[in-house]
């Protein structure tokens, strides 16, 4: 963690105390809904314009793309590979924006969230750990993780005093081995999430990395996911990734909000950041693959259609689905 230049010129912690808003960095957890309310990742939406009268008095809502364009029906991977904002509009404003925000506090990224379309492209404010927290718990199987500062402490006799793990566990302390089997520890986590679901956002979030706005970050040479966040006039510039043990989380923005730069964005300043710590805290590493959970199957499909592959096809990929959405990649969300 690091949450400042100097302690002595500042006491305020931006990784823990900063509220920022994440942008699009807050995406997965509207896919991870919908996943959970049995879409797929090749479950096609409709990018195209999307307007929303506010009221009387009120401009109309007309939130665009970041290249101003329209693509037309698209998979959710595309959409989170490529961050478009029509289709993560679209999409909460049909799974619901009170399932979202449930999701949003479940997670710890942001407690009482409002039920407003504009929370789903990362409105709402939120920490650095906290969403850190929320990738990692992701990459977990959507298991909760309870972050800390402190893993234990002993006295000078090598007693416990204090402990982050809670688990207890009797056969641990024997004095010598006579053959018994390795003690097994119970598993307390909070089941927060499908594991399958759970395991389709980090392989969507991987294409984040291979095809989509993360792609500089492909020279780690790793299996690596994560995804940009960048929010209006370039104001904060977010990268939040892992590996398959590791959660990393890059926020860029000045104390007092302004803007980065014209063309600043996620991929610009805060993924080049990420890239370089993740080249040397796993340079000793083996390239260690994404656990697949029970109930997934791996099916070859068009990247871009989201459609079985046929035999000679370009552009294939290995899309992750549960037993009863492997057919789904030509319906489409209006």
């Amino acid at each position: 963690m690091s949450g400042g230049y100097d302690y002595e010129k500042s006491q305020f912690n931006r990784v823990t105390q900063a509220k920022r808003q994440p942008g699009s960095a807050f995406k997965p957890f509207v896919y991870l809904a919908a996943l959970d309310s049995g879409y797929s990742p090749s479950t096609l939406i409709l990018d195209a314009p999307f307007v929303i009268d506010q009221g009387p008095g009120l401009p109309k809502w007309r939130p665009a793309n970041y290249t101003k364009k329209f693509y037309g029906p698209s998979t959710m991977r595309l959409g989170i590979e490529k961050s478009r904002n029509l289709m993560t509009v679209r999409l909460a404003q049909t799974v619901g924006m009170d399932k979202i925000g449930d999701y949003a506090n479940r997670f710890g990224v942001v407690e009482n969230m409002p039920e407003q379309l504009a929370m789903s492209l990362g409105a709402g404010e939120t920490t650095l750990l906290r969403l850190t927290t929320g990738y990692a718990m992701l990459v977990n199987g959507g298991k909760k993780i309870r972050p800390t500062m402190i893993d234990r402490i002993q006295d000078r006799h090598g007693r416990k005093v204090f402990s982050h793990d809670l688990r207890t566990c009797r056969d641990c302390q024997v004095s010598f081995w006579t053959r018994q089997p390795v003690p097994l520890l119970p598993d307390l986590r909070q089941q927060l999430s499908d594991p399958a679901s759970a395991y389709q956002i980090v392989s969507m979030l991987k294409g984040v990395i291979d095809r989509g706005t993360g792609r500089s970050i492909r020279s780690v040479g790793k299996p690596l996911g994560g995804k940009t966040g960048t929010t209006n006039k370039s104001v904060d510039a977010w990268f939040i990734g892992f590996s398959a043990d590791l959660a990393v989380g890059v926020f860029a923005g000045f104390d007092e909000p302004r803007s980065l730069g014209r063309r600043e964005q996620g991929a610009s300043v805060a993924a080049p950041i990420f890239r370089q710590f993740m080249k040397e805290a796993l340079a000793e590493s083996t390239a260690t693959p994404f656990r697949i959970p029970p109930g997934i199957r791996l099916v070859r499909v068009n990247a871009i259609t989201g459609r079985p592959a046929r035999s000679g096809e370009k552009k294939v990929i290995l899309e992750a689905f549960k037993p009863e959405t492997v057919l789904t990649g030509e319906s489409q969300v209006l």
